[in-house]
């Protein structure tokens, strides 16, 4: 929970209530925003909240949207719905109701268009607080059936199940995820984010993975390179990249966001429907996108081929805006100049743009930022008129611009040094959120009736007359800082016609360069003052740190004060008038004159129409003048200038399409602009809109015609639908449209083409639509069957059936019925029947003889095809169904009171009465109850005949004219004696253990008391919270048992518990405890778990330092953090949780290192541990060394210290030798902490090198190498007689070292023979079959590889038996080798197979 804002007075146009703080908090809900009005809530009073929050949909355009939410609060809150664009009043479009039955809040939208695609907000609200929730709706225009069936079939995939949970120790499986798609480059960035340091560990690990997903995605991938990060543009949009070639081009593409599959639409679509991922594929180049991006837009991102991931990206997008935008620069050719803006929160860098192009630090341009990574700076060097333009600063998903103009004058820049102020400013606001909130309260309240207060925290004195101080407007401040040469912070004085502050609370130029710094002002000269809705216009420092507001502005969090509290409202849309805490200063401010309370706002008009601009003046003595497009306006007959009082009206008849423009109206020197647009959309005149949306009726088979004429700019895209479908030219369907009219026909009309036709038409200005029904008529389809029999007897056979499913669009007349006598071909005439009663009575029937039946239903269109019936017998019997198993109502020990429910089918025929029969428990003989001719009139019957103490079953049949019916099944037994007493008190309750969570309980069985109380049955268990006073019960059904566990429990709540027995009598007086008991488990002293390897830590300085205590304590203990016995620096975070601690240092410094010991402290005891944590980073190398002899045969190595000694008290050197001999380096010396060692044995006649390294804990530095050490030796002169040598001769003829065997090979297979042949020079090898060479026979595939030779007999035939030879020679011989195939038949090689099966012979 944390605070985002204070009022001090007033009452908001939609904010809380007055003298209330606003404190925002989490909801347990994901995307619930709750906003709590009061510090502290009254007992048994609660902010609202959702428990169920409306969800995000995508519906077809035509179709039913609902949105549904369930509130909880108390008081009970009321529910409102909102939309961003637009209002949600008109009731034929948008339908709020209740459910009473799910309790739920629903907004109903019944006919979609494309226009209510929008962002929707419900609102909870109670007198303690609001909460907020959104969601968003989709539309999807209308379009053909083949491409939706194509685009469902590519979409159509079970959802990807989400990555395995983190376990405690292990790393992130999503830091994983990011790190093998990113650039070798930022794998530090990434770890430090993540705060992991073993680097090794790391590479090693990324290693191995990435061998494991290239395996996979080989699979469906041929290559994939040159992946880019997720990056958010300055147009809202984020976007990423790869380059990947597909082995099939075919192949799904999946796109997921933590784990959810997204839908996602293609750049080269053809329609127009808004989708929010977008794929554009240019080549071997994949570059998705996401527009609009939001907060709960941030996640990883991940693109899967087939089910096999390829590219995993995160999206970050951190809380921040900017408190100070970039400001309008004018500069003077030649000159630099300077933007600059202040953020919200801390970003290492954000991203300038120059037009469409990104800028760069270097050269032209110049970026820079503030030590607190608040304040952002763009210098433009030199400025040329080329560099005219508009400049933006992009941080995250917020962005800023403006306009740099080149021209003669001073160098100017578009921030000034007040920005480091208000840096100062806002981190001071934050410190003082956490405090003496008391204490300013009181400060507030005896300052109330001050008309401009000294600032809460920031104020100083002016150079000049008046004092200057943060936050001064000028039209109410603590002092205007009207000095001729005040420099304070805020209280700056616009003169001349120079631009004051304006909406964002930054001062633009002046015009004598006298007066600088950040003004919370609007300014007082020509320029006169702008306000929009960023709700910074005019800030001023008060007792908050930054809000308040000059004049008519509106300050940080929307709170505005103005002279007549007349400010536009901030983006909160509150609007107060704020009173100022602090010290009473006298009003030192002047009458601003005529000032404008209302400007002009941007009008739309459709042409033809009307139109009508008005502003809103201070005061009624001047007249003012229109402008349009800087040309002064007349009052006409078509344009009217009028004034009322105050207000100054502009009214436009019959707007024309050049009536568009700027309009600008001027009074007193003050001046306010605004736009008017003139529209031309598509548009229907009434009565052809009323005859049209007259029904189209027509037969089956005709043509149908609609026709719409309209008037509207072009183009236009005409579209035509049918139930929700686009209708496209096709066989029988033509779509004409002329330059003002569009017509559809319809040819060969079917029952099924009836439905909704709607005709749209879209342009650049807007869409509109028409509505019309389309009736085709046709003859009725047959009667549904079957045919159920009513009655059947002797003399009568009642029938029904059911209508037909269609009536053809008429209603039916008479219904057509025939008869015949089965056994006979003769159909018989009955006549016909009306058409509204389904149902015939035959009285002219045999009795024992068969009818079939013949139906036809008919209307004015025409005669239905027949129905025909199944044979039905005249006088057949029909027994009844089963009844229901009899239910017990009472027992006593000489009556059982029994009652039951009719059968659903009584056979066609009346119930008479009903059968029942009783059975003793156990037993399978079953005894009437009633006399056999004497059937139970009543579904309720006494049993008088039962034995005291006996238990009894019963069932009962259904009696018509057909006879007794199947029985049911048996009631529950129950037992023949009077009611049970109730059970008594259960005894010994106690509580045997407790959690945070859970609680359990024990407890005996109540005492039994013959004709008092019985033995109980069961018990239930019930809680009640100590602030509320209803009872729970915790077990829905009944626990024989006498001990319980209760689960779900507030941490640290007081509950009041009770046990009830209860038996068949009912439920005994309740048993409660005599205390409450508190949700905690026993008393548990503070102990530290796993702190093995935590004693020390080493830090890289510029990582991130994490250090995570897990320890058991009961109850919640208070945790203390300290570094070196004195309280740890602010820029180091603690987050405590329940059984945890954690320490961040986000980024470690060297001053960072020290032992910090942590305090878990409650009211058993307490404990400490510490964990040294050493930051420090690779050491520099040493410094120049220098060789000197002291003494012959050793070398004196000494070094410059190393710049990190003096940083690093554990830094030490090493010593390495390299001599011209051995040719390596080799450790001489290891930890010295001194820059100087001796080398022994140093021998004449040797080169000696040497190395010094420095040493620490994290690792070695780069070497410090000295010159090359050597001293001469005298050498006797050697004389060596070199042998003559003799040459050697290594050819040799060829030589078989492995032969060619016997080969006998089946016919129709391959055979491969080999050999190994040796000689120098290498011999040539050449094959022969029965003297014939095969070197070119492509029946035969021969190789040579390093002297082994073989051949391969592709297809072995009858003509393949004989002797093979292979011949090698060179020119000093030749040797051959030899063998014989012999070709096999298959019948006989399954003979000889079966033969040794037989014998049991393995080949």
């Amino acid at each position: 929970m944390w605070r985002t804002g204070k009022a001090a007075t007033g009452q908001g146009i939609d904010g809380p209530p007055a003298k209330k703080v606003m404190i925002r908090k989490r909801s347990t809900v994901p995307g619930v925003m709750i906003n709590q009005y009061v510090e502290k809530l009254p007992e048994g009073k609660t902010t609202p909240d959702f428990i169920r929050k409306p969800t995000a949909m995508t519906v077809n355009e035509g179709k039913v949207a609902v949105f549904r939410a369930a509130v909880t609060g108390n008081p009970a809150p009321t529910v409102t719905w909102g939309r961003s664009k637009g209002n949600v009043t008109d009731p034929e479009k948008y339908q709020k109701k209740y459910d009473d039955t799910n309790e739920e809040y629903v907004l109903e939208i019944p006919n979609v268009s494309v226009d209510q695609a929008d962002v929707y907000k419900c609102f909870a609200t109670n007198e303690f607080g609001k909460a907020i929730c959104t969601a968003a709706m989709k539309v999807i225009a209308g379009q053909g059936k083949e491409m939706d069936f194509r685009k469902m079939l590519k979409r159509t995939n079970v959802e990807k199940k989400k990555p395995p949970a983190k376990k405690e120790g292990d790393i992130d499986p999503q830091f994983w995820e990011v790190l093998l798609s990113a650039d070798r480059k930022n794998y530090e960035r990434i770890c430090a984010e993540y705060g992991y340091t073993d680097f090794r560990f790391i590479l090693k690990k990324i290693s191995q993975m990435k061998k494991e997903r290239e395996e996979e995605q080989a699979k469906y991938v041929k290559s994939i390179s040159n992946p880019k990060p997720i990056e958010v543009k300055g147009d809202g949009t984020a976007k990423f990249e790869f380059d990947m070639e597909l082995k099939d081009p075919n192949s799904n593409l999946f796109l997921f966001k933590d784990g959810e599959i997204l839908n996602y639409g293609r750049d080269n679509d053809d329609s127009d429907n808004y989708m929010k991922y977008n794929l554009k594929q240019s080549g071997k180049n994949y570059m998705f996108s996401i527009k609009d991006i939001v907060p709960e837009d941030a996640g990883l991102y991940q693109v899967d081929v087939e089910d096999t991931n390829v590219f995993s990206t995160e999206l970050k997008i951190p809380s921040g805006e900017f408190l100070v935008n970039i400001k309008e620069v004018k500069a003077e050719e030649g000159q630099d100049a300077i933007f600059e803006c202040v953020l919200s929160n801390p970003l290492p860098s954000i991203t300038w743009m120059g037009g469409d192009a990104r800028l760069d630090s270097g050269g032209k341009y110049h970026i820079s930022v503030s030590e607190d990574q608040l304040i952002h700076r763009l210098v433009v060097k030199g400025c040329e008129p080329g560099d005219k333009g508009v400049y933006k600063a992009i941080a995250d998903s917020q962005s800023s611009s403006a306009s740099l103009i080149v021209q003669g004058g001073s160098t100017t820049q578009g921030g000034s040094s007040g920005l480091d102020k208000t840096t100062q400013d806002q981190q001071a606001k934050l410190q003082k959120e956490r405090g003496k909130m008391e204490d300013e309260k009181g400060a507030r309240q005896k300052n109330a009736s001050a008309s401009g207060g000294a600032d809460g925290g920031i104020a100083g004195d002016g150079m000049g007359d008046s004092s200057a101080g943060l936050g001064s407007g000028s039209a109410s401040a603590m002092g205007d800082g009207s000095g001729e040469d005040g420099k304070g912070l805020g209280g700056m004085r616009s003169r001349g016609n120079g631009s004051g502050g304006d909406d964002r609370g930054l001062s633009g130029r002046v015009t004598d360069g006298t007066d600088t710094g950040l003004a919370g002002l609007s300014g007082s000269g020509d320029g006169g003052r702008r306000l929009d809705d960023e709700g910074l216009s005019g800030t001023r420092l008060d007792d908050d740190g930054l809000g308040g507001a000059g004049d008519g502005g509106a300050g940080l969090g929307g709170d505005a004060s103005a002279v007549d509290g007349s400010g536009e409202d901030g983006p909160d849309g509150q609007g107060m008038q704020r009173v100022r805490a602090g010290l009473a200063v006298p009003e030192t401010h002047k009458d601003p004159g005529v000032y404008f309370s209302s400007g002009l706002s941007d009008v739309h008009a459709i042409i033809g129409e009307a139109a009508e601009m008005f502003c809103k003046l201070s005061s009624g003595r001047s007249d003012g003048v229109w402008y349009k497009d800087g040309k002064k306006l007349k009052s006409t007959d078509r344009v009217k200038l009028t004034k009322d009082g105050v207000i100054h009206k502009l009214c436009i008849k019959n707007c024309q399409e050049a009536d568009s423009g700027k309009y600008r109206f001027e009074a007193d020197g003050r001046k306010t602009e605004a736009m008017l647009n003139v529209q031309d959309p598509p548009r229907f005149s009434s009565d052809d809109l009323s005859q049209f949306s007259e029904p189209v009726i027509v037969r089956a088979g005709e043509t149908a015609t609609f026709k719409m004429p309209f008037v509207g700019r072009e183009p236009m895209k005409v579209q035509w639908y049918k139930e929700g479908e686009e209708l496209l030219d096709d066989r029988n369907v033509t779509v004409e449209k002329a330059a003002n009219q569009s017509r559809v026909l319809l040819r060969k009309c079917q029952r099924k083409d009836s439905g909704e036709i709607k005709v749209k038409i879209r342009n650049e200005f807007g869409t509109t639509e028409a509505i019309s029904k389309l009736k085709v008529l046709d003859k009725p389809t047959p009667p549904q069957g079957p045919v159920d029999v009513v009655e059947s007897t002797s003399n009568c056979i009642h029938f029904k059936w059911r209508p037909p499913k269609d009536d053809g669009g008429s209603p039916l007349t008479t219904y057509i019925l025939e008869r015949q006598q089965v056994g006979r071909n003769t159909w018989k005439k009955l006549g016909e029947i009306p058409g509204g009663d389904a149902t015939y009575r035959d009285a002219d029937v045999d009795l024992g003889r068969k009818y079939c039946y013949r139906i036809w239903a008919k209307s004015a269109e025409g005669v239905s095809e027949m129905m025909e019936s199944d044979d039905i017998m005249a006088g057949a019997k029909a027994f009844p169904n089963a009844p229901a198993a009899p239910k017990v109502v009472s027992a006593f020990k000489n009556c059982i009171t029994l009652q039951w429910l009719a059968p659903t089918n009584t056979g066609g025929t009346r119930i008479s009465g009903y059968h029942l029969e009783k059975r003793k428990k156990g037993s399978n003989l079953w005894t009437p109850v009633n006399p056999v001719d004497e059937p139970i009139q009543e579904k309720r019957y006494a049993v008088t005949e039962v034995v005291a103490g006996t238990e009894y079953e019963f069932r009962v049949m259904a009696v018509n004219i057909s006879g007794f019916g199947e029985p049911s099944a048996p009631s529950e037994s129950v037992m023949a004696r009077d009611p049970k007493k109730l059970p008594g008190k259960v005894m010994g309750l106690k509580v045997t253990d407790t959690t945070y969570n859970s609680l359990s309980l024990a407890w005996n069985k109540p005492k039994v008391d013959s004709g008092v109380q019985d033995e109980a049955k069961g018990y239930f268990v019930e809680i009640r919270p100590a602030d509320s006073t209803e009872w729970v019960r915790c077990n829905i059904n009944l626990i024989t048992t006498t001990f319980f566990t209760v689960i779900g429990l507030r941490s640290m709540a007081m509950y009041w518990v009770r046990v009830i027995a209860t038996n068949e009598g009912g439920e005994g007086e309740p048993q409660q405890l005599d205390n409450y008991i508190l949700a905690m488990p026993p008393p548990v002293r503070p102990t530290f778990k796993n702190i093995k390897g935590t004693k020390l830590m080493l830090v890289r300085a510029g990582n991130s330092a994490r250090v995570n205590i897990n320890y058991e304590a009961s109850p919640l203990p208070e945790v203390t953090w300290q570094k070196d016995g004195l309280p740890i620096p602010k820029r180091v975070t603690v987050t405590n949780a329940e059984g945890a601690s954690q320490l961040l240092i986000p980024s470690s410094e060297r001053s960072d290192t020290g032992v910090y010991a942590i305090l878990v402290k409650n009211l058993v005891g307490q404990e400490t541990l510490s964990i040294e944590i050493r930051v420090t980073d690779d050491p520099k190398s040493p410094g120049l060394m220098h060789l000197e002899e002291n003494v012959p045969g050793t070398v004196t190595v000494s070094w410059a210290p190393s710049p990190d000694e003096n940083l690093d008290d554990r830094l030490y050197y090493t010593v390495s030798k390299h001599d011209s001999v051995k040719r390596r380096w080799q450790t001489v010396a290891h930890r010295l902490f001194n820059n100087k060692f001796t080398v022994v044995n140093i021998m004449a006649g040797r080169e000696y090198r040497f190395r010094v390294y420095a040493n620490n804990d994290m690792g070695v530095s780069e070497p410090s190498e000295s010159p090359t050490w050597a001293t001469e030796k005298k050498k006797d002169k050697f004389v060596w007689n070199v042998p003559k040598s003799k040459s050697c001769n290594f050819q040799t003829p060829p030589k078989f070292l492995v032969p060619l065997k016997m080969h006998s090979a089946p016919e129709g297979y391959e055979c491969y023979m080999s050999c190994a042949v040796t000689g120098n020079p290498a011999p040539r090898i050449t094959w022969y079959h029965d003297s014939v060479s095969l070197s070119t026979d492509p029946d035969y595939h021969i190789t040579n590889t390093c002297g082994v030779c073989s051949l391969l007999i592709l297809r072995v035939g009858p003509k393949s038996s004989g002797e093979y030879k292979v011949m090698a020679e060179n020119r000093l011989g030749r040797a051959e080798s030899s063998t014989t195939l012999t070709v096999r038949d298959c019948d006989q090689d399954d003979g000889i197979h079966q033969l040794a099966s037989y014998m049991k012979f393995d080949f």
